[in-house]
């Protein structure tokens, strides 16, 4: 699986690509850059089948988020 994130500074913006068993790759991009990326990573929208942001999170939908296990649910607050 492919994580994409916008990271940003005082002075910079970047783009980090994450693969498992990979390191990082960060490096410095514009708002139209990191945007292009999202769009060939599939990342700009909720597709069938591909496992991005936008179904993880259920981002620009009203469906109600997936409901925590509950084992979680039972523990008491620490």
């Amino acid at each position: 699986m492919v994580v994409i994130r916008r990271l940003t500074d005082r002075h910079r913006a970047y783009t980090g690509i994450f693969l498992r068993g990979e390191p990082p790759r960060i490096f410095p991009t514009s708002d139209m850059e990191h945007g292009r990326i999202l769009q060939i990573y599939k990342q700009d929208r909720h597709y069938a089948d591909i496992v991005n942001d936008f179904s993880e999170y259920a981002i620009g939908s009203d469906a109600p988020l997936p409901a925590a296990p509950a084992a979680a649910a039972e523990r008491p607050p620490p």
